[in-house]
């Protein structure tokens, strides 16, 4: 054997392949008995998955998995999630890895007409539902013609127990899809993101540099989070790296400042991934209002995205958790979580820029290579404050649009993965955020399309044009505003709760603007930037 004869080799052999659910495998040999997973209140459905050492969850996992294919699920067969954080749905996501299957994590807030396309496009075969949602879903489900769900709730652990523990016997690739995670676009559909394992592995590694600053050895790592992190991919960012380091995740069902102060204090958590700086803000808040119950001091790194930290917010997470913890923004997206990192210690001029509304994310983490160029494709690296699209090339990037060649494609040119996102350099070389050349509106974490929300607001009768944005928001990061020209009688509350009725609660505008006319080029193509520099 010589080195060309290993060209065009997949490494599949479980002695050396690349694969999400070897994770918790691998640390059952070194530390078997360390709690791996622990459930705030509501994150668990049963007592037996409050809290999971490694060797538990590993065992938890290959019984899913070995069930998953006892339904007679095939490798590459998709599996629809349609639930909030559990520690259950952890323990999934990690059993269809190990299966060789294609999870299919979505947002439970998704309107039926969406979770019905999802279901096509994807021709998922088999689902898994929190029984919180199960009603819900159940009508969808059944005219997609799936088989009955497994429900998370009390029947969950029935439906594992007595199935092996051991692994599944799967030929699995480092390059093999194993996720596909819906990212808004610029059609009313979302797009399918594919995550390999080999994209997930090394996503979570340059996370897991991150989050272990501060302490004295990486397995002391204690991270908490109560985002949405099964359907927002966070276990890129949350669960797998704090693996990767041989420390715990502590999750939450949901965002609940008050819940999460208590359980950080009650974990001693050392890194926290709290989304947008609105929740630093409640989360301090809570540490002064309740001095003698919440205690903050254990954290060394916190890590927040979707806006610019205020400086007074700096200032009072460092007083109630210590002058030395770390603030972390990540700038990123779905496609490209191996993100760019703003250190708002390191540069308090810039931090202090927060104030005029400039957004500054740093640089990009060692495993990124990223620049910003022109519509010709030339790279304005050099030529600060002359705005231009981020681009990146990265192991860790995703490899595709699910059936969606022409996406890919126009995402995918001339040696770069195009973001859609409009930044510039700064006179450092470091990137600000300006704008989103893609009409998304991004708030309070999750994604909308506008073309879908004007689709449904034009199907008013009163409706003549209509125009969706985001206008900024201290509390969400962007709200959802439409600018609507209207041939009728027709007020900001009906055209609400018009849009209520076919819409999901985060897709609905919260703001409405009555305008004479709408900005437009010659074409008649209206000119957002316009209607963004009047409104916001």
């Amino acid at each position: 054997m010589d080195v060309t004869t290993l060209y065009g080799r997949r490494s599949d052999d479980r002695w050396n392949r690349m694969a999400v659910g070897d994770v918790l495998e691998r640390l059952t040999w070194s530390r078997p008995d360390q709690p791996a997973i622990i459930g705030a209140p509501g994150a668990f459905s049963s007592p037996e998955f409050r809290e999971l050492t490694y060797k538990q969850a590993d065992e938890a996992a290959n019984r899913v998995a070995h069930a998953l294919l006892g339904e007679g699920l095939k490798r590459g067969d998709r599996v629809l999630l349609y639930c909030d954080n559990s520690v259950e749905a952890i323990v999934t996501l990690f059993g269809i890895a190990k299966a060789g299957l294609v999870a299919v994590p979505v947002n439970p807030l998704l309107a039926p007409d969406v979770l019905t396309w999802v279901l096509g496009h994807t021709e998922a075969a088999f689902a898994v539902v929190d029984a919180e949602f199960a009603e819900r879903a159940a009508p969808l489900l059944a005219r997609a013609k799936l088989p009955a769900p497994v429900v998370i709730g009390e029947g969950f652990a029935d439906w594992i127990r007595g199935r092996p523990g051991h692994e599944v016997d799967v030929k699995i690739h480092g390059d093999d899809v194993w996720s596909l995670v819906f990212t808004s676009g610029t059609t009313a559909m979302p797009k399918a993101s594919m995550a390999t394992h080999t994209y997930s592995y090394l996503t979570a590694h340059s996370y897991a540099l991150s989050l272990t600053r501060g302490l004295r050895y990486e397995e002391d790592l204690r991270l908490c989070t109560f985002l949405p992190i099964v359907y927002h991919c966070g276990h890129n960012s949350a669960v797998l790296p704090a693996f990767f380091a041989g420390g715990r995740v502590v999750l939450g069902r949901r965002s609940d400042a008050g819940l999460l102060a208590d359980t950080i204090t009650r974990e001693r958590a050392t890194a926290l991934w709290a989304g947008s700086p609105l929740w630093l803000q409640k989360l301090v808040d809570e540490a002064l209002v309740r001095p003698g119950e919440v205690d903050l001091r254990s954290l060394t790194v916190a890590m927040f995205s979707w806006g610019a930290m205020k400086p007074d917010l700096f200032d009072r997470m460092r007083e109630v958790c210590g002058e030395d913890v770390a603030l972390l923004e990540v700038f990123g997206q779905t496609e490209s979580m191996s993100c760019y990192r703003f250190w708002p210690d390191r540069y308090p001029e810039k931090r202090e820029q927060a104030l005029d509304g400039v957004n500054h994310v740093g640089a990009p983490n060692p495993m990124l290579a990223a620049d910003i160029v022109d519509e010709t494709g030339r790279s304005l690296r050099g030529v600060a404050g002359e705005p231009g699209e981020a681009v990146y090339r990265s192991p860790a990037l995703t490899a595709g649009y699910y059936r969606d060649e022409q996406a890919t494609a126009a995402a995918f040119r001339d040696g770069w993965f195009h973001s859609g996102d409009s930044c510039v350099f700064d006179d450092d070389g470091q990137q600000i955020m300006v704008d989103r050349f893609k009409d998304i509106v991004k708030t309070g974490g999750e994604n909308v399309s506008s073309l879908r929300v004007e689709t449904v607001l034009a199907g008013h009768p009163a409706v003549g044009r209509v125009a969706v944005i985001g206008v900024p928001d201290e509390k969400w990061g962007e709200l959802v505003a439409a600018v609507v020209v209207k041939t009728a009688e027709v007020t900001d509350v009906e055209l609400i709760a018009y849009a209520r009725e076919q819409l999901a609660g985060y897709e609905c505008p919260k703001r409405i603007f009555f305008v004479e006319k709408m900005p437009e080029t010659v074409g008649g193509k209206i000119l957002k930037y316009h209607l963004r520099q009047r409104f916001a």
